[in-house]
């Protein structure tokens, strides 16, 4: 069966976190039931069993893809082995990307040697397997610029991910998009304060842009305050299409192709949203 409505998809969610360990299969529902046309659950690693466990997640829902990698802020508890065996997992035909990695100094859970020594680690395991990585920065600009700019220096295959959960200004985006790099988008975007990133996205080129949850944190307006979930991500489309001035459909239409072929996506999915 078609669906008529814009088919969105969710470059950025958490499936796997406790939050939807009550209801994770009614939430998966009611992102098709939105009309999503994928969900990719991005794995933070703080061991490799819940890294196993967003993979076996992926697996059991057929438009359900997944990340592998370890959030800065548990860098400092990798085991040397742990990079094999995360690469291991990377080339699991479910797995799309990884990370999420990068550089988080506001709460500094890791040093900053450790969370650097991670990013370039998993910056190098990205080319090698052949996925797109998913980038965290968190009051570490500077620093993640350096690290991407000295990874791309280094030559072999082009860098190729995302800026999830961007918050930046202009400056950063630009430089971000100059190392070949898209910007993603949540529920902040939509937030009645967020006017300076709404117009950072007016000058973002629209082939470049990936929509996202990053749930179940972030949840957009009019929900803000509670649980996210994928679903929701048609709110943060909606705010997008409103703020470029341009029609939902095209919106969701392009940032979605986006998606698919930043992480190499079944073409397919773009064709029906139902369930």
């Amino acid at each position: 069966m078609t669906n008529s409505r814009p088919i969105l998809i969710d470059s950025h969610a958490h499936l796997d976190a406790k939050a939807f360990e009550s209801d994770r299969r009614q939430v998966v529902e009611r992102a098709w039931d939105a009309g999503l046309g994928a969900v990719i659950t991005v794995g933070v690693g703080e061991t490799l069993a819940e890294l196993e466990g967003a993979v076996a997640l992926a697996d059991e829902y057929e438009r359900v893809f997944c990340t592998v990698g370890v959030h800065p802020h548990d860098a400092r508890g990798i085991q040397p082995e742990w990079f094999g065996r995360i690469e291991g997992l990377a080339r699991h035909p479910k797995v799309v990307g990884i990370g999420e990695t990068g550089l988080d100094y506001h709460y500094m859970h890791s040093p900053k040697g450790v969370q650097r020594d991670a990013f370039e680690r998993f910056l190098r395991m990205g080319r090698e397997v052949g996925l797109p990585v998913v980038i965290h920065t968190r009051e570490a600009d500077e620093d993640t610029i350096s690290v991407l700019r000295e990874a791309r220096e280094e030559g072999g295959a082009p860098l190729s991910g995302v800026v999830h959960c961007f918050s930046g200004d202009y400056p950063l985006a630009k430089r971000v998009l100059d190392l070949g790099l898209h910007i993603s988008f949540t529920g902040v975007i939509t937030f009645p304060k967020a006017e300076p990133l709404r117009e950072v996205l007016k000058k973002i080129p629209i082939e470049k842009v990936l929509l996202e949850t990053d749930c179940p944190y972030l949840s957009p307006v009019p929900f803000r305050g509670k649980r996210n979930e994928p679903a929701r991500v048609v709110h943060v489309a909606e705010t997008v299409a409103e703020t470029l001035g341009r029609p939902i459909d095209e919106i969701a239409r392009t940032t979605s192709e986006n998606v698919v072929r930043l992480f190499r996506l079944p073409g397919g999915l773009l064709e029906t949203a139902s369930p």
